[in-house]
């Protein structure tokens, strides 16, 4: 099962699913302005890709914070804001059985491709 995280008006989330139809790969789009993230969801993206990966610091969603949020970020803390400010998750995060990926570059694509065949 293939799952792709994100939010449908992003540009990254668009050529994401562009790929995945144009190499026949089937997956389940969860958008999390409409289907929410769950706690447990969150610490998982924390624990198995890293904070500094997960959280998208070069956004309007992050210069928009509270400076005292931004200097206060921790693996504790940080998937209660994801929860609040879905829009600061990197996107896309894709689960390929179980395994978590990140961002739409040429290793997600090559382990895509793989499973594509």
């Amino acid at each position: 099962m293939l799952t792709v995280y994100g939010i449908a008006n992003c540009d990254t989330i668009k050529k994401t699913k562009a790929w995945l139809n144009e190499i026949g790969l089937d997956y389940v789009f969860h958008d999390y302005k409409k289907h929410g993230l769950s706690a447990e969801l969150a610490q998982r993206m924390i624990a198995e890709l890293s904070l500094a990966k997960v959280i998208n610091t070069r956004g309007t969603t992050w210069r928009k914070l509270p400076e005292d949020e931004k200097e206060s970020l921790s693996a504790e803390n940080a998937a209660e804001l994801m929860l609040r400010e879905t829009s600061l998750i990197k996107r896309p995060i894709i689960d390929v059985d179980g395994q978590l990926l990140i961002g739409f570059d040429d290793t997600t694509r090559q382990t895509l491709t793989s499973k594509a065949k």
